[in-house]
C-alpha cells in the first residue's frame, strides 16, 4: 500500500476551489456587489470590550470609603449637594 499523503495522488486541494482560482490583478476593479465576509460581534462580545476599557480598580480608595461608611462618616451634606447637582444635570442633558 502506498500513501500519498493528505492531499491524495494530485497533491492538496483547496477547500473552494472554485474561490481559489479567483484573484485580483493591481489596478483592477472588483465588483460591487461581490460576496463580502461580515463580523457581528454579539452584545456580550461588546460589554466585555467595555469592560476592559474600565480604569483599574483603587482597592484602598475602595477600602476606605467602605470604613467611612461603617463609621457612618461617609455621606455629608455637600456629598448629597454634589450628587444631586449631577444628577439635575444628567436630567438636563449636560
Amino acid at each position: 500500500m502506498e500513501i500519498q499523503g493528505t492531499g491524495g495522488p494530485t497533491g492538496p486541494q483547496p477547500i473552494y476551489p472554485r474561490l481559489a482560482a479567483f484573484s485580483v490583478e493591481s489596478g483592477s476593479a472588483v465588483q460591487t456587489g461581490a460576496v463580502r465576509d461580515q463580523v457581528e460581534i454579539s452584545p456580550l462580545g461588546r460589554m466585555l470590550e467595555g469592560i476592559g476599557r474600565l480604569p483599574e480598580v483603587r482597592h484602598e480608595r475602595v477600602e476606605e470609603i467602605r470604613r467611612q461608611i461603617a463609621d457612618g462618616v461617609y455621606e455629608t451634606p455637600e456629598k448629597w449637594d454634589a450628587a444631586l447637582d449631577r444628577l439635575c444635570d444628567e436630567f438636563r442633558g449636560w
